[in-house]
């Protein structure tokens, strides 16, 4: 069972679920004397707190939430909702890179392939996924099943949840930048639907180059910018400590890219998080999932190409 770790804004709720353990320990230590009330009282008061404290979250709120270390990640999803999953290793170029778990398998009758970044959960897996900050290789991966999935006629789903492209020396060595433009170059290319959902952070290329889709979905407490907040203050103030000024400058938030026509659905989270209610979460990225799958699907492959086109040439002209 995961430890509940508990973010900076929330100290309100670590000190009444502090409370309650206590109780239940003294319950227990006192031969079974009954505090029952005494703790469902608790219980209902730390509700109302979530309730108070999630109602109102500021954009970098929503960053911490995002990055909550017990959110659900990549393999979470794949395992609470895809059947029959084969993973598929390796760019056939240069090596296999664990930031980016792809494969096939079955989602609601259909076969599909799934391509997401993966952070891990504890220090091996962070280590052995590379915190979901993939190199070259990753995206190149990512290429060889993209195209895979279009000579098979598979649709295509893609779980984003990164901080960035790996940015070591070894990855700029290795075509970092090319890698990923052509990553989001194949994406365009293909004729089969593309799916993408942001399950925590999405941040910067490395994020982009899974999110090039025909219909692209956000979790309320997640993120999608082109700079973490914190690389963003230290280049506009040269101080990384502005980074809740540069959160509200970026309009990183789902609802705020709903309203500005980046994405196109954001999918609530249960009140707290993704972390308190993990299946719950899944459950509902599911849903959003078949139902923009189920509309894609009634297309031709053509149009399916001309949809995505056309979704990104659209925010170009609302810009301008």
């Amino acid at each position: 069972m995961e430890q509940e770790q508990y973010l900076e804004f929330e100290k309100p709720i670590a000190e009444l679920e502090s409370k309650i353990e206590g109780l239940r320990h003294l319950s227990s230590a006192e031969g079974g004397v009954s505090i029952a009330e005494e703790i469902t009282r608790l219980q209902k008061k730390v509700e109302k707190q979530i309730n108070l404290l999630y109602a109102k979250l500021t954009p970098w709120q929503k960053t911490l939430v995002a990055r909550h270390p017990n959110r659900p990640h990549c393999l979470d999803y794949i395992n609470g909702l895809i059947t029959d999953f084969t993973l598929l290793a390796g760019d056939r170029l240069f090596a296999e890179d664990a930031a980016i778990v792809g494969g096939i398998g079955r989602f609601q009758g259909h076969s599909v392939m799934i391509i997401g970044q993966e952070k891990g959960h504890d220090i091996e897996t962070r280590l052995k996924h590379s915190f979901g900050m993939a190199k070259p290789e990753g995206y190149r991966k990512a290429i060889r099943l993209m195209k895979m999935a279009d000579r098979f006629g598979l649709p295509i789903i893609t779980f984003v949840d990164t901080a960035g492209a790996f940015p070591g020396i070894e990855g700029e060595e290795r075509g970092q930048a090319e890698a990923i433009a052509s990553c989001i170059d194949a994406s365009f290319a293909v004729r089969v639907p593309v799916i993408c959902c942001v399950i925590g952070e999405g941040g910067s290329g490395g994020a982009i180059a899974l999110a090039t889709a025909n219909r692209l979905l956000m979790l309320s407490n997640s993120i999608y910018s082109v700079i973490s907040p914190e690389g963003c203050a230290s280049i506009l103030w040269r101080d990384g400590s502005q980074a809740q000024k540069a959160a509200e400058a970026l309009h990183l938030t789902a609802n705020d890219l709903k309203e500005l026509g980046v994405i196109d659905e954001v999918i609530n989270e249960p009140t707290g998080g993704a972390h308190r209610a993990k299946a719950e979460t899944i459950a509902a990225v599911g849903d959003a999932l078949y139902s923009h799958l189920s509309e894609l699907l009634k297309m031709d492959r053509d149009k399916i190409r001309r949809d995505r086109e056309e979704k990104f040439l659209k925010m170009t002209r609302l810009q301008s």
